[in-house]
């Protein structure tokens, strides 16, 4: 089981680690993980295998933490997390939009059978949101 564990303090992100069991395998801490939240992660979460951080604070990791879990045969790796707002529609729907346009269906029956609304339609046919 994988924990994310989002604080901005130590003293809540320790007290947020309290709540760890045996089940979890992998953990995200928004903080940089020092001596302290790696001892608070093995003590609640014995069976971790993957300690994650973001990768802005993964250069000030201590190096005797990083060689610390290395000999217990845990990993410790910096993750990018996407930022931004989340997309509302998914690539199928961009696609089925577009598809709908290119094969003549109104705009406003694309609109209708998709409920999505009819000026974010417009903006998806006109090409606007290409990835």
């Amino acid at each position: 089981m994988r924990v994310e564990v989002n604080a901005r303090t130590y003293e809540e992100l320790l007290r947020k680690l309290e709540g760890l069991d045996d089940n979890v395998r992998e953990v995200y801490v928004s903080l940089r993980p020092t001596k302290e939240v790696v001892v608070k992660i093995l003590e609640n979460a014995p069976n971790v295998e993957k300690i994650s951080c973001p990768p802005s604070l993964y250069p000030r990791v201590s190096k005797k933490v990083i060689a610390a879990l290395k000999q217990l045969g845990i990993q410790l790796v910096p993750e990018k997390k996407p930022r931004g707002r989340p997309r509302k529609y998914d690539e199928e729907t961009l696609r089925l939009v577009r598809e709908l346009a290119d094969k003549g269906t109104p705009i406003r029956e694309i609109s209708t059978r998709l409920g999505i609304p009819l000026r974010t339609v417009y903006y998806l046919v006109r090409g606007e949101v290409r990835r």
